[in-house]
């Protein structure tokens, strides 16, 4: 699949858009069926990572330029910016979970699944492994339907546990190959996600990673749609809203734990992004909670 004039979605048939911290989305394929009527066409999600559990039927997948044939169960893995799609056969559905590529940095830790390339695995491994995935796909879906009380705080670990299933599946036997581009936009995300605090210069990441400064931006906009430098910027303010939601925290000791040496400045950069000062922010979004 050529990587020019790839269409970006939030979900499929939905234009891309900002994501909030922490966003997490589950559906069936089913659900769409009135947009794609069994068949996606090549796309890509900026900025969100996708597990796909198929619990029923058969069909072709597409990841990049390769193809599948699959029958139920399969599970993929597809981290952002990476082009698929996929054909199915009536009566074939999945369990889509979507996670904004700032919640899966937290998951990550906790994963034993390596989240930086796509993953497919279709009929292989054993049958109880395959039922305790499938436990752990239905609990996720179960918990977001239900949004019962602390939802927010049960799903981020039931997402680990569905990676790290996916890992047990021999999934890094089923990596798939992606374009240098593709990988190294990766690469920098896991490094920006370690490193945003310690104040790089790009250079830096252009010197961890092995490449230019010209491939590292190309790869950046691609996968992170946009600049490394612009992608620094998007996690320390990602990190920041974190800890504004979910810690007491003050102002100035966020600045510094999210890697703003100068509080004053990290109050004018937030205005920036957000529209309104960290406080205020802090204070509509505990509210609008309760």
């Amino acid at each position: 699949m050529s990587q020019t004039a790839i269409p970006e979605f939030f979900v499929y048939g939905e234009p891309a858009r900002a994501l909030d911290v922490g966003f997490l989305h589950v559906e069936t394929v089913q659900a769409r069926a009135s947009v794609h009527r069994g068949r996606v066409l090549a796309h890509k999600h900026p900025q969100m990572a996708q597990i796909t559990f198929w619990t029923s039927g058969s069909g072709v997948y597409r990841i990049e330029d390769r193809t599948w044939s699959f029958s139920a169960p399969t599970v993929s893995f597809m981290p952002s910016g990476v082009v698929h799609g996929f054909e199915i056969e009536p009566g074939t559905d999945a369990i889509v979970v979507s996670v904004a590529d700032a919640a899966l940095a937290a998951i990550a830790e906790h994963s034993a699944l390596s989240l930086d390339q796509p993953v497919f695995v279709t009929g292989r491994g054993e049958a109880a492994l395959w039922e305790r995935l499938n436990a752990a796909i239905t609990m996720i879906q179960a918990e977001y339907a239900e949004a019962l009380p602390g939802v927010e705080k049960i799903l981020p670990p039931l997402v680990a546990v569905a990676l790290s299933g996916i890992a047990r599946l021999d999934a890094q036997s089923h990596a798939v190959t992606v374009p240098a581009s593709v990988a190294l936009g990766g690469r920098l995300r896991r490094l920006i996600d370690r490193h945003f605090r310690d104040d790089w210069p790009v250079e830096r990441y252009v010197e961890e990673l092995g490449t230019t400064r010209h491939l590292l931006d190309k790869a950046s906009h691609q996968v992170l749609g946009s600049g490394v430098r612009q992608a620094i910027g998007e996690r320390r303010l990602v990190e920041a809203k974190r800890l504004l939601l979910f810690t007491i925290r003050t102002v100035e000791d966020i600045a510094y734990e999210s890697g703003f040496n100068d509080p004053a400045y990290f109050s004018r950069f937030f205005r920036q992004a957000v529209g309104m000062a960290p406080v205020a922010w802090r204070k509509k979004r505990v509210m609008s909670s309760e």
